[in-house]
């Protein structure tokens, strides 16, 4: 007869583990000696090595009994049912793995990859680093808002970067983000931006954006997001509602 650590040894598991199975009811408890010991023989060793092999094969401890004493058949169907969990299992973990994958930069995180792509694209212009991370938060917000609306929005933000005016502007205030307490800056940035929305009525661009953000809430929300930013956002707002524009997420003209 054996002891409960040389059973432990044939199987080539744990003490610990025998005392799980124990308690769980997979391995049923043994006579015990004179002293009160744990004795085994070779059916417990057999058991236990069955147990050890589909545990290590990826079956559920829960299954592990349902399988121990199942039929052939049975016993096919229940592992053919293992087997698809298991590969549903290493299908979420490779997904996993893909979105970990991407966290390369804070900038993947809890953004769709046409957002990075974008914000890739903003940072070769040579736009300061501060101004990434305000612009990243913002489509962080934006994509969780209206998700099926990021394609179109990044195509028309990938599309503006081709414009050698929206260039300038990132360039302005990336000046901006160093000194924002030069006011003539400010009116260049602010002269350019009118400009630039002159241009986006023109075409449609500001009507556009309009059916994609209609929430009202929201754009309260971008608002003081875009106000906490930095502090010349409280003057650039002045500035350009002196040049007749209103708002700052969702600009319109404003009545002469």
């Amino acid at each position: 007869m054996l002891t409960i650590g040389r059973l432990a040894s044939y199987a080539g598991v744990t003490i610990r583990a025998v005392r799980h199975y124990h308690q769980i009811g997979l391995l049923p408890e043994p006579e015990r000696d004179a002293s009160g010991y744990r004795t085994y023989g070779a059916v417990a060793v057999v058991r236990l090595i069955r147990i050890r092999t589909l545990a290590e094969a990826g079956v559920p401890l829960a299954r592990i009994r349902e399988l121990l004493d199942a039929d052939p058949e049975t016993f096919a169907a229940a592992t053919t049912e293992i087997d698809r969990q298991l590969r549903a299992q290493i299908r979420a973990l490779q997904e996993h793995r893909r979105r970990i994958a991407r966290l390369d930069s804070g900038d993947s995180l809890a953004l769709p990859e046409e957002v990075v792509d974008y914000l890739d694209r903003l940072r070769a212009t040579g736009a300061p680093e501060a101004m990434i991370v305000a612009e990243r938060d913002a489509w962080i917000l934006i994509a969780a808002r209206w998700p099926e609306a990021i394609p179109a929005f990044m195509a028309q933000k990938v599309a503006e970067l081709a414009d050698p005016k929206m260039v300038r502007l990132y360039q302005l205030i990336g000046r901006i983000a160093e000194d924002w307490e030069d006011e003539e800056l400010l009116r260049e940035t602010a002269d350019l931006m009118s400009e630039l929305f002159e241009q986006a009525a023109v075409n449609g661009q500001l009507d556009w954006r309009d059916e994609h953000v209609p929430d009202a809430e929201f754009i309260r929300l971008m608002d003081a997001f875009a106000d906490g930013a930095h502090p010349a956002v409280a003057r650039l707002r002045e500035l350009i509602a002196e040049r007749g524009w209103a708002g700052w997420t969702r600009v319109e003209k404003r009545e002469p």
